[in-house]
C-alpha cells in the first residue's frame, strides 16, 4: 500500500481497514497526509464568467472606461475579458499564484472577489456586484 485517496466516508472506512492490516502485518507504519484543494466546479466557473461581465456594466456604467491604449481621449469599455485580464487575473496571481481562472481551487473566487471588491470600494468608490448566485440569479 503506497497510496490512499480518501474522498468520502466510505473511502475513508476503506482506507482505515488497510492502514490495519498494514499495521498488524509490519507493527510499523509512516503515515503522510496531504490535503489537495479541489478544482473549481463547472458552477464556480459560470458564476465566474458571470461576475466579469456584471463588473463590466457597473464600471462603464459608473463612467470607469479602461483608457489603456490608443489616445489618453479616447474612453474604452470595459468587457468582461477586459476585466478578467485587467483587474481579476493580476489579484488572482498575487493571491493564489495560478494565472489560469481553469487552475483556481474552490476556495479561490471567492477571496479573489473579496480583495477586488475591497479595492474598487476603496480606491475607485464602486460597489462591486456580488459574487453570483442560485439565489440572486440574473434574468
Amino acid at each position: 500500500m503506497t497510496h490512499l485517496t480518501i474522498n468520502s466516508a466510505m473511502s475513508l472506512d476503506v482506507a482505515i481497514e488497510k492502514i490495519k492490516e498494514q499495521w498488524l502485518e509490519h507493527r510499523y507504519l509512516e503515515i503522510e497526509i496531504r490535503r489537495k484543494a479541489k478544482q473549481r466546479t463547472l458552477t464556480q466557473n459560470a458564476a465566474l464568467h458571470l461576475f466579469m461581465s456584471q463588473l463590466a456594466d457597473t464600471l462603464n456604467d459608473a463612467g470607469m472606461d479602461m483608457r489603456r491604449t490608443l489616445k489618453p481621449g479616447v474612453e474604452i469599455p470595459w468587457t468582461p475579458e477586459s476585466v478578467k485580464d485587467h483587474l481579476w487575473r493580476p489579484i488572482q496571481e498575487a493571491l493564489t499564484g495560478r494565472r489560469s481562472t481553469t487552475e483556481l481551487k474552490t476556495l479561490d473566487p471567492t477571496v479573489v472577489h473579496q480583495t477586488l471588491a475591497r479595492h474598487l470600494g476603496e480606491k475607485l468608490g464602486v460597489v462591486c456586484p456580488p459574487w453570483p448566485s442560485r439565489e440572486r440569479e440574473v434574468a
